[in-house]
């Protein structure tokens, strides 16, 4: 099968590993062909229909990073693609969806309009659905970053995510378990309207949000996937809820000390190392997946900034 990800940096930080007195690692998935950590899962799924499922074309529904993710492996396959993005998605997302030579329609007035006009599109012969983040082979392909990271031979004590549909934490949780990293906990970060994986666990059953109120719309999943809810039960999570601001903020201080520039859903999993809580504080080494993300701009976070301060 056709690999669509790079492998990338897994570097110790040594400005956040002073700041904190922690040994901070970074596992930078911002710097994947797309932006973003999705190339490993949505890539695999997408390589996998086309050598084992003979899949003619692609149809996904994304206002964001997994549908330019769909795109990006579209093109790299040779297979046409439909992304069916909601009418809130920027367009800054539509335009690099559409460089990458997919076809983007826009419908809906929320991500699951849109996807209820993708899975009835994805009817057509030859053609598959490719869903943001709930399927097994989206976790395998995630879980090829911890296999990145053991060969790397950096144990970390913890691992810090950022969860919105909950597929990153299954692909990592995974990863743990096939390298026999079954100890290392996992920190989760969500913001405060959007914390439908915290609100789970605390209920012990899937909890639905009536509505997303964040602006890390990366993380705007109402409902997380039941696998990540699942591995609550088998491995050491911890959920964290930050707030708009705190993401923010993490989004700016790690610009200015690593020069890269990530979307507020991955800054709430930096504002878990900037603004540590107590419990995370008892592990020595603490790894952090920079997921990244492609919807962010200068000219996007003074609007968010501007948003936070009203």
């Amino acid at each position: 099968m056709q690999e669509l990800y790079i492998k990338t940096p897994y570097i110790k930080s040594l400005e956040l590993s002073a700041e904190t007195g922690h040994e901070i690692f970074l596992k930078l998935e911002a710097l994947q062909p797309s932006g973003s950590f999705k190339n490993r899962g949505i890539g695999y799924l997408c390589s996998h229909n086309v050598h084992h499922e003979h899949a003619q074309s692609f149809v996904s529904s994304s206002g964001g990073n997994a549908g330019l993710a769909v795109a990006y492996a579209g093109r790299l396959l040779h297979r046409p693609v439909k992304v069916i993005v909601p009418q809130t998605t920027q367009k800054l997302m539509i335009g690099k969806m559409r460089r990458e030579g997919a076809e983007v329609i826009v419908h809906g007035e929320n991500w699951n309009e849109a996807d209820v006009l993708a899975r009835k599109l994805a009817t057509a012969p030859g053609c598959f659905y490719i869903p943001p983040f709930d399927h097994p082979l989206i976790w395998k392909g995630h879980a090829t970053l911890v296999h990145e990271m053991k060969e790397s031979g950096d144990k970390p004590d913890a691992i810090v995510l950022a969860v919105g549909g909950g597929g990153l934490l299954c692909g990592v949780v995974q990863g743990l378990h096939e390298v026999g990293w079954n100890d290392v906990a996992v920190f989760t970060a969500e913001t405060e309207g959007a914390a439908s994986f915290a609100k789970s666990v605390a209920a012990g059953k899937l909890v639905t949000l009536d509505a997303i109120r964040t602006i890390a719309t990366s993380l705007g999943a109402k409902t997380v996937a039941e696998q990540a809810l699942e591995w609550t039960k088998h491995h050491q999570i911890i959920p964290k809820i930050v707030s708009d601001k705190q993401a923010l903020d993490a989004v700016v201080r790690f610009a200015d000390q690593r020069r890269l520039f990530v979307e507020p859903a991955c800054g709430a999993a930096l504002a878990l190392i900037y603004d540590m809580p107590q419990d995370l504080k008892a592990y020595r080494k603490i790894a952090v997946v920079v997921c990244g993300g492609s919807g962010v701009t200068l000219e996007l976070l003074e609007q968010w900034k501007a948003k936070v301060q009203s």
